[in-house]
């Protein structure tokens, strides 16, 4: 890569911090292996004017899902379970579902419908939700804070309590963003007789070397452990009722107050924090199909099979009206993570098959085995919504490609 150019990436790194649109901000890139670029700048903590630096821990929220994505992979390789399964078959509740008649107006507006799929659930075609998700369903699981965040109890409880609510569509309609992966957690936990972070330990965390990483921040971490701001008023992931503040950088969530400091909840789709190079080898991994020093994690074809579109078309061919990490024109989705169909369509550089995801706190990462990349991108400003900065970082960093 061009040195010279990775000079504007760091520029554009610094911009943000100048105006105050995310207290700091680190990138790791990788090429076959090998480090080209770290840079951090700014603060991971206004209040204590702590720098944003190579040890500092963050909430990766979303980019937890292709760890449990490749968790429940790991469950199929070794032939315990099937992705065509009904979800029902682990979690009972979900045998007796209902889904929401097209044009809802109430939640009660219901018909009967089969349990989802494992692979529904992973691919975000189950008809479950987010409660920043517009409509009938995603309002009814705000008032009943279906979040799966870190002080909400027990993964077995709120697993259960998800069944409760009628689907937004019937399965395998369409593609809507949600809680889905946070069941594929509790389907794990099912099936390995393990609690899921245990399972993360001992299947990925520990082989891969990620000592950092996990659903609660790290012992002995102290203020290594970045603040979470938003320019939001009220609730930070309030999507549809998102309202910009006259503070750009409000404090949320404080490192020495959070509840990341002894989460509860295991949240497969949202819970895990860690540092930026432990989240490097994981994304190593994808790239290298599997393989991460003389281990074999998955093996390759599983990765390839993971890193494909599993969509009859584009997420935007499927008519989602939910909020994404990524854009839904010219992007299939795999397992866990979007897929380049088209860079054309997404308007943003890349290669057809790259394959990644984001948090919403702003994290971000994707492989590229095509150009043997991995970025891997760390900030703490939700929502990830909030600038375009995921497209802008892409742009930057495939400029300083010549080859």
């Amino acid at each position: 890569m061009d040195q010279a150019r990775l000079k504007y990436l760091k520029e554009w790194q610094q911009r943000y911090v100048d105006q105050r649109k995310f207290s700091g901000s680190s990138v790791l890139i990788q090429r076959a292996g090998r480090e080209v670029l770290f840079n951090a700048v700014g603060l991971r903590n206004i209040q204590e004017n702590l720098a944003f630096d190579r040890d500092t821990l963050v909430r990766i929220y979303s980019m937890s899902k292709p760890v449990t994505s490749v968790a429940m992979m790991m469950l199929v390789e070794r032939g315990l379970v099937h992705l065509d399964a009904l979800v029902s078959d682990f979690i009972p509740e979900f045998g007796r579902m209902t889904a929401l008649v097209p044009g809802a107006a109430s939640i009660d507006q219901t018909e009967p419908s089969c349990s989802p799929t494992l692979h529904q659930l992973l691919t975000h075609t189950s008809g479950l939700s987010y409660p920043f998700n517009p409509g009938v369903l995603g309002d009814a699981m705000a008032k009943g804070d279906l979040v799966f965040k870190a002080d909400q109890g027990k993964l077995v409880d709120l697993a259960a309590d998800a069944a409760s609510y009628p689907l937004a569509f019937q399965p395998g309609v369409r593609w809507e963003y949600s809680i889905g992966i946070d069941i594929i957690g509790r389907v794990i936990e099912v099936i390995s007789g393990r609690t899921l972070a245990k399972f993360f330990d001992e299947e990925i965390f520990t082989p891969l070397g990620m000592t950092e990483t996990g659903f609660s921040v790290v012992n002995g971490a102290g203020n290594r452990f970045a603040s979470l701001y938003t320019p939001l008023e009220g609730e930070a992931m309030a999507l549809t009722a998102a309202q910009k503040g006259s503070e750009s950088l409000r404090l949320i969530d404080s490192y020495d107050n959070s509840p990341f400091l002894a989460a509860e909840m295991m949240s497969g789709g949202g819970g895990l924090t860690g540092s930026i190079d432990d989240y490097m080898r994981f994304a190593e991994m994808l790239r290298c199909r599997g393989k991460h020093q003389d281990l074999q994690i998955l093996a390759p074809q599983t990765v390839d099979f993971m890193l494909n579109n599993h969509l009859a078309g584009d997420i935007a061919s499927l008519g989602p009206k939910s909020f994404a990490e990524q854009p839904m024109e010219g992007m299939g989705f795999g397992l866990g993570g979007s897929v380049v169909l088209d860079p054309r369509r997404t308007r943003c550089a890349g290669s057809i098959g790259d394959f990644g995801w984001g948090g919403m706190a702003s994290t971000f990462f994707w492989v590229d085995q095509k150009l043997d990349l991995s970025v891997v991108f760390f900030t703490q400003l939700s929502p990830s919504s909030s600038y375009p900065a995921r497209a802008e970082l892409k742009a930057l960093v495939h400029a300083a490609i010549l080859d």
